[in-house]
């Protein structure tokens, strides 16, 4: 009896509901949702209620735009679940915060299967997200942004983050919601991805990866004017979202039945959503359709290339004429891993490869992440992974490269793993030119390196004191096995110098390459640098002043000939008294070009976030801001005439009265008439003062806080050789050492004795 009270007050109230109730606001334990009612967001855009899909007699319970009159769903509770044959069915809170849907009574269809304390509440946001809160109408304790089906809308999550996951799956046919053959989901296996897939989980379109700008290959510019996209790539998974530049715009992503992922816009007259981008969107978007190394371009007739036909060709030719295409590419010239010989060319403008067999790492530089593949015989590429900037991270590729498709964007480099004989000019033409020795020789030359040889050491490796079977002295830099840095300096030594010839530079022998080893042949410097002498109480007494300026004069005549005689214009980036060595004459020749950078054409002048140099000789400009160009070197030079001509470091000095540096008291002294004050006690007597004062004046020019007002390296030689009148210096950068910036980092000079001079390998310029 008592149930049967309850079963009639029940269907009372459902009575006097559809009589006077259409629209709600909420869903609870009191309130809830029947099959004449909808349940509408606060500014009425989305609503929520029983629909049926097309000419279906099935029943769903769904979410669609309120103001659209074309019924346009954007997610289904029950897709797979409808309700028919049912006299009656209801959507209401049970159970302490569980969100159902039930018919005739007490049959339960769906649920959110939650729990919470009591009056938890259901409501519709306008953001088309479906929520249950607790008493409180605080906490979500379920949203279906969740659980998407086939719609992304703004907001929306999509992706994977550790255990969780959201993904769309598209409906079985347009009068159908239940869960149909495509899904539009992450692919973590390597780089996160998106991928489509059909029924039988084969991709039939690949997302390019994110490279903090877009997805690589995609047409969108990332200041379009509809929607901003935000993603997050991390060891964690990938996680993508979007916002709306107008919030008073409606537009969503579907994955709709056919397997198109569209993006759609409300047109202007208001009544329907308009598809204006869509994926796959032609036959290039087809999932590896030109096989290994293949690149597709709809722009070609044929469609399908090798990435590079010069170093590729197609693997079954007859077949590639036919538009059989699948066999894709292969290498003309077989790599040489193991020799240690092979190089990276770079490629732009093509979407990335398949990401599911890479390796990636966020933090990592460019020149990290060449050494790491070029030390790994399985890698067949890298690139940034973020194109921000000059570029960062890391991403390495471990297969056969697959799905590449040719790109308007010029977004992103990509350097694939090339045979020795198929690097360009730079690489491929300066080894060429230079002698190759053998290993067996060299080790010969230095007693199989012996430690007695040893001249010194820096983050390239060793460097060792050799002698050929003629009797010639050699030096040999041996590349450290451990070292992260020295196959980039290895091969930027070699382009930079390989063809470089003057008399104030050290001169590059050879090289050799064999295996893991890897070698650099110079001219032996008996005197070794320039530092063993300035800084030595004892060693200081040798070198007088006609000595110092031909220093002084030999190094600007070396630098002279980088920034405007030589084939490139060549920075050298780390100009110091340990890089300056000295033969036998005591003549400067200015070594370790493992950082240098060489320019072309006009340009002058370049950025970077990754600082590299020595403090105590780096210019303001480039250590604060990473702008480098030839008043760079300029002055790293003004500080070497200083040290040359005080026999004092500028890092490390500071002064007891007034705590300035050596560039500082240097321009103190000079502004109070005392300059001749700052010459070496070691040579004083051997000075003649109209030189030195003269050296002084031309180091202060060098070291003023703006480059334009540096001297270039011409006007630094007419100066040291003529006796005119100078421009007054004005007050130089770094003036106290508070002003220098402080690292750990170790030395990579060669060959260096002394521990002060610490080059910077990677700084981040603010």
């Amino acid at each position: 009896m008592e149930e049967a009270t309850i079963l009639v007050l029940l269907l009372f109230s459902l009575h006097i509901q559809q009589l006077f109730t259409a629209e709600i606001g909420i869903i609870s334990e009191s309130s809830f949702l029947t099959e004449n009612d909808t349940l509408v967001s606060p500014a009425r855009t989305f609503e929520l209620g029983f629909f049926k899909p097309g000419s279906s007699e099935n029943r769903y319970v769904g979410i669609w735009y309120k103001k659209i009159p074309v019924k346009t769903v954007v997610w289904v509770a029950n897709r797979d679940y409808p309700l028919t044959n049912v006299s009656s069915s209801m959507m209401r809170i049970v159970s302490m915060g569980n969100l159902v849907l039930m018919y005739d009574t007490d049959n339960v269809v769906w649920s959110s299967n939650t729990t919470s304390s009591r009056n938890a509440t259901a409501q519709l946001l306008d953001t088309g997200n479906l929520v249950i809160t607790d008493g409180n109408h605080m906490n979500i304790i379920w949203q279906s942004f969740d659980y998407p089906t086939d719609t992304f809308l703004p907001g929306m999550k999509l992706g994977k983050e550790g255990s969780a996951e959201w993904h769309l799956s598209s409906w079985k046919s347009s009068e159908d919601p239940a869960t149909g053959e495509f899904t539009w989901s992450a692919d973590t296996r390597g780089y996160p991805q998106f991928l489509l897939r059909d029924g039988l989980g084969a991709v039939k379109f690949r997302h390019g990866p994110w490279n903090g700008q877009r997805f690589s290959g995609s047409s969108w510019s990332p200041d379009n004017p509809i929607f901003t996209l935000n993603v997050v790539v991390n060891e964690s998974g990938l996680v993508c979202t979007y916002d709306l530049v107008n919030s008073s715009v409606i537009a969503k992503l579907t994955l709709n039945s056919s397997g198109l992922y569209e993006f759609s816009v409300l047109l202007e007259d208001e009544k329907r959503l308009e598809v204006i981008v869509e994926l796959p969107k032609d036959v290039c978007d087809t999932y590896k359709i030109c096989g290994t190394y293949g690149s597709c371009n709809t722009a070609d007739a044929q469609r399908c290339s090798c990435l590079d036909e010069v170093k590729f060709e197609p693997k079954n030719k007859r077949g590639w004429e036919t538009g059989n295409w699948a066999g894709g590419c292969v290498r003309r010239i077989p790599l040489d891993c193991k020799n240690g010989t092979d190089g990276f060319i770079n490629y732009t403008n093509v979407k990335l490869p398949d990401t599911r067999e890479s390796w990636f790492n966020n933090t990592m530089s460019l020149t990290e992440c060449k050494a790491i593949c070029l030390q790994n015989c399985s890698c067949m590429a890298y690139a940034n992974t973020d194109i921000r900037g000059d570029g960062s991270g890391c991403l390495l590729w471990f297969n056969e490269l697959l799905d590449i498709k040719a790109s308007s964007n010029r977004d992103q480099d990509i350097f694939v793993r090339m045979a020795y004989s198929e690097l360009g000019e730079s690489g491929r033409q300066a080894m060429d030119d230079l002698p190759l020795f053998s290993f067996a020789r060299v080790a010969e030359a230095t007693a199989t390196f012996s430690s007695n040889n040893k001249l010194g050491e820096g983050g390239f490796g060793p460097v060792y004191k050799g002698m050929l079977e003629d009797g010639k002295e050699i030096a040999v830099k041996r590349l450290s096995k451990t070292s992260s840095q020295g196959i980039d300096e290895f091969m930027n030594e070699v382009v930079c110098i390989s063809k470089l010839q003057h008399r104030n530079l050290v001169k590059l022998l050879g090289c050799s390459i064999e295996g893991d080893e890897k070698l650099l042949i110079y001219e032996y410097m008996p005197n070794r640098s320039l530092d063993e002498f300035l800084f030595d109480k004892t060693r200081s007494t040798l070198v007088d002043w006609s000595m110092r300026l031909n220093i002084i004069n030999g190094i600007a005549r070396g630098l002279l000939y980088l920034h405007q005689d030589s084939r490139l214009r060549i920075i050298h980036r780390d100009l110091k008294a340990s890089n300056i060595l000295l033969d036998l004459e005591m003549n400067p020749k200015i070594s370790d070009f493992g950082i240098a950078r060489s320019f072309g054409g006009n340009e002058t002048q370049a950025s970077t976030e990754r600082v590299v140099g020595t403090y105590g000789y780096m210019s303001p400009e480039y250590a604060l801001d990473g702008l480098f160009s030839i008043k760079s070197d300029v002055f790293s030079y003004g500080v070497l005439v200083l040290e040359i001509v005080t026999g004092k470091r500028n890092r490390g000095f500071v002064h007891s009265e007034h705590n300035d540096n050596l560039i500082g008291h240097a321009w103190r002294m000079h502004s109070e008439g005392k300059a001749m004050e700052l010459v070496d006690s070691s040579f004083a007597e051997s000075s003649n003062p109209s030189e030195v004062l003269r050296s002084i004046e031309v180091g202060l020019l060098c070291v003023q806080q703006c480059p334009e007002d540096r001297p270039n390296m011409s006007s630094v030689v007419l100066m040291l050789g003529n006796e005119g009148a100078l421009p007054k210096p004005k007050q130089p950068a770094f003036f106290t050492e508070k002003n220098l910036l402080r690292t750990d980092f170790s030395s990579v000079s060669y060959p260096t004795s002394s521990s002060n001079d610490l080059t910077v390998t990677e700084i981040v310029a603010r």
